[in-house]
């Protein structure tokens, strides 16, 4: 891990450390274009084939029906059960939380405006399963679907080398009354979902985190459906001072770094002691990993910044933008008011990022590689459409009439006054 100064940071170098760019991200797009193309061309055909391809298994069928669920999900043991089921009560009570009835508001007298949600009737939801398998996506992402009232819920997950899915993915859909895992991964489930095959309805929204591939696949069928955001390979950015320990610094930083080899664990500190001891501490905790292989290679591509102060630590921050934000320090409540951009944030030394992952409530579903900038997590609003809705009576029609005339005539559209004007004469 890489060690700089921030104040030798030129503008371009900061750039460059925020930037995420990887090698052959040109190659990515190109296999990916070709996946999609194929799934767009050959619906279910190239979903076997890709399963024959780059899952190593033949697939008799491409998904698992709710019997086939039910016999799976009867083999979890009680202790993962058990955790599931917590988890699972809190992300529900955190999301439960977020349908709020918008008021009326009456604009002028006789003009009364408002919005109503109705829910996205159609949503596909993507739970990875390559190097990992992540019972804890299904709940993020199939709750606030449930919960907003989305009428077609399309799980797609990659298969086992047994043609199946695992107890944990197959107990969620019990738990979550899913009838129906598609066992497609990667960048063709994006596209069976984009597009729909002969097994795969189509959907109008896609959900959930993946690798470079599925990210890639996601922003090339925007043109034909709706995505929650660019969530790619995982990152951490923690912000830490004197006050915090460097063993727990090294366990979130790698906490992240065994997501993928990709994957970016960041630490910002205002303490040359602080980042050597972490450093120590990585290598230390590294040996035990059973991941370590990974970890260790996503630990090489990240790095550590030397800052004055906190002030200056959160200005990196802002620009990195990280998908998500550990502020580990006694001093955390001083600087929240200076966070910009952040994906999820994790407030003090005894708030690992592990509990968002799993079990606080919130969501770990979020904007990777600089997009919090611009993008939030995922939560019950992602499912959710915001209408419009507006009703004048004759004296809202009086009070506001001239308004929409005179602005009408103004831009030259005639019939646009006269939808007004022919009212307010009768």
């Amino acid at each position: 891990m890489k060690i700089y100064n921030y104040t030798d940071l030129s503008k371009s170098k900061i750039e460059e450390l925020c930037s995420r760019q990887i090698e052959d991200d040109k190659l990515v797009e190109s296999r990916v274009a070709d996946i999609v193309k194929s799934v767009k061309t050959d619906g279910d055909k190239a979903l076997f084939d890709f399963a024959k391809t780059f899952d190593k298994v033949e697939l008799e069928k491409l998904f698992l029906d709710g019997a086939e669920l039910k016999a799976i999900a009867a083999t979890i043991p009680d202790e993962a059960k058990k955790a599931i089921d917590t988890a699972y009560e809190n992300i529900k009570n955190f999301h439960l939380s977020q349908l709020k009835k918008e008021d009326k508001v009456e604009t002028m007298p006789g003009v009364v405006c408002w919005r109503e949600s109705r829910a996205i009737e159609k949503v596909g939801l993507y739970i990875p399963g390559g190097t990992a398998v992540l019972p804890s996506t299904f709940l993020m992402l199939a709750t606030p679907a449930l919960i907003a009232g989305c009428k077609e819920i399309i799980v797609c997950s990659p298969p086992q080398s047994d043609g199946k899915t695992n107890c944990y993915l197959a107990y969620c859909a019990v738990l979550l009354g899913i009838e129906k895992l598609f066992l497609i991964g990667g960048a063709q489930a994006v596209a069976a979902m984009a597009f729909g095959t002969e097994s795969v309805p189509q959907v109008y929204k896609i959900f959930g985190p993946g690798n470079r591939y599925v990210t890639t696949a996601k922003t090339m069928v925007q043109n034909k459906v709706a995505i929650d955001m660019p969530a790619g390979p995982s990152e951490v950015l923690v912000i830490a001072d004197e006050t915090a320990n460097p063993s727990f610094i090294a366990a979130d930083l790698l906490a992240q770094a065994e997501h993928g080899t990709d994957s970016q664990a960041i630490l910002v500190s205002t303490s040359n002691q602080i980042i050597a001891e972490t450093l120590k501490e990585i290598e230390s905790q590294l040996t035990i990993l059973p991941r370590k292989e990974i970890a260790a290679k996503a630990i090489a591509n990240s790095y550590a910044v030397l800052t004055k102060n906190l002030d200056e630590a959160m200005l990196f921050s802002n620009e990195y933008a990280p998908e998500h934000l550990i502020l580990a320090t006694e001093n955390f409540e001083s600087i929240i008011p200076l966070i910009v951009n952040a994906g999820s944030v994790f407030l003090g030394n005894l708030t690992p990022e592990s509990v968002g992952d799993y079990a606080s409530g919130t969501n770990h579903t979020l904007p990777t590689s600089g997009f919090a900038k611009a993008y939030s997590g995922v939560s019950t609003d992602a499912f959710l459409k915001k209408i419009t809705f507006q009703h004048l009576s004759q004296e809202g029609l009086n009070n506001i009439g001239k308004t929409v005339e005179i602005l009408a005539a103004a831009e030259g559209l005639e019939a646009h006054k006269n939808a007004v004007s022919i009212r307010i004469k009768n």
